[in-house]
């Protein structure tokens, strides 16, 4: 029989603020709740114990546990007694036994052979546990038999992932975790462990401050899910090197810890997460540096770093076009040779513009031509700055 534990009735209030219309509502609700533990308002757990009434579910990452007992129910004595237990899943047969290969001399009547067996079930789908047994009857003939158990592993977590690509070349990666399971879970610890290519960082802790940005309960209750999210940046010894990151990469995989509600643990690991790196064209233009705010009718300093991503090297010039309606304006030599740039390499180039309009504006109007195919590239909106009239404080 499989080992389980009684459960704690689960209790699942409705949160709510004191000052919502309907706070006094839901703290009448949660106090009259049958599950509600004493003197805890909002524990997910009662005071009330539940016995499992049936197999019970087993999910993915969790330990299986089983009691096997092979019991001498007859008046006779048994010999050399074997006892074998092993699980099929759909793509594998692991042996399960604690009882040593030897068999045991003999098994009296009314005794009993026991054996506890554990697996972490790493699987989804239908597993048979198969326990075979064989034995030497009193006289002397050989016997055997064996006994199947079919259980189904059922998916505990859905797990889905967003990628949003920013221009400094960090990747922030959105995992929604729900949990599918009929009851609630702890969510002990959601890591993601980065590929070579990256470092990660969490966004889901306070800066200087414990806990985390979900509030003091931590657990899912069934069917509800969490965002997490978190920040890869490639490492520099990579980036030097390749200076554009193109086709897809691997970021990594994510690291999911939690437990039922009797404390029992569970661990899932997701495959190495791949993400599309983006596609630049031939050149890419990002602004490295640009002020916030500016005053009005002063100029402000820009550091735009040109990057070759095509296979060639590129003959650069650098052509700078005022547009009347926008509010800053370009200040400087139009039509500059930029000179040229080899393949994967970049360089930064220094720009200067005129505030001219209050307001927020937009950095637009940069060209750059390649002299080799005479092909123009467009770059508008490339950056916004703020423009003030001190005046008018």
């Amino acid at each position: 029989m499989r080992l389980t534990k009684p459960t704690l009735m689960p209790f699942q209030p409705i949160p709510g603020d004191s000052r919502d219309l309907c706070g006094d509502l839901f703290r009448d609700i949660n106090s009259r709740d049958m599950a509600k533990p004493r003197g805890l308002d909002y524990f997910p757990l009662g005071d009330l114990l539940t016995l499992p009434q049936n197999f019970g579910n087993i999910f993915l990452g969790e330990t299986f546990s089983s009691y096997i007992s092979v019991h001498n129910d007859s008046n006779q004595l048994c010999k050399d007694i074997t006892l074998k237990a092993d699980l099929q899943t759909g793509s594998q047969r692991i042996s399960l036994s604690s009882v040593g290969q030897q068999p045991i001399p003999e098994l009296l009547p009314d005794h009993s052979i026991d054996d506890v067996i554990h697996h972490e079930v790493k699987e989804l789908g239908t597993h048979i546990l198969v326990c075979a047994v064989s034995y030497a009857h009193s006289s002397g003939e050989r016997m055997q038999f064996r006994k199947f158990f079919k259980f189904q592993v059922l998916k505990p977590l859905d797990v889905k992932t967003k990628f949003y690509n920013a221009e400094s070349d960090e990747v922030f990666l959105e995992a929604q975790i729900q949990n599918i399971t009929p009851g609630p879970i702890y969510m002990e610890r959601v890591t993601l462990e980065p590929s070579s290519q990256y470092t990660a960082k969490e966004l889901n802790t306070p800066d200087g401050k414990e806990g985390h940005l979900f509030g003091g309960a931590d657990y899912l209750s069934s069917n509800d899910t969490r965002q997490y999210l978190y920040c890869l940046a490639p490492r520099p010894e990579l980036y030097s090197e390749n200076k554009v990151l193109k086709g897809v990469t691997n970021i990594g995989k994510l690291d999911i810890v939690w437990k039922t509600n009797m404390g029992e643990k569970g661990r899932l690991q997701t495959s190495q997460l791949q993400r599309v790196a983006p596609g630049y064209g031939d050149i890419r233009l990002t602004v490295e540096s640009v002020p916030d705010t500016v005053t009005l009718e002063t100029t402000f300093n820009i550091v735009c770093r040109i990057t070759n991503c095509c296979e060639r090297t590129m003959d650069l010039t650098l052509v700078l076009h005022n547009v009347p309606v926008l509010g800053v304006m370009w200040c400087g030599v139009s039509g500059r040779q930029l000179g040229k740039l080899p393949q994967n390499e970049s360089m930064d180039v220094p720009l200067t513009l005129l505030a001219v309009t209050p307001g927020l504006q937009t950095v637009s109007g940069l060209r750059l031509t390649d002299n080799f195919l005479k092909r123009t590239y467009e770059h508008d909106e490339i950056a916004q700055v703020f423009v003030i009239d001190e005046d008018t404080f």
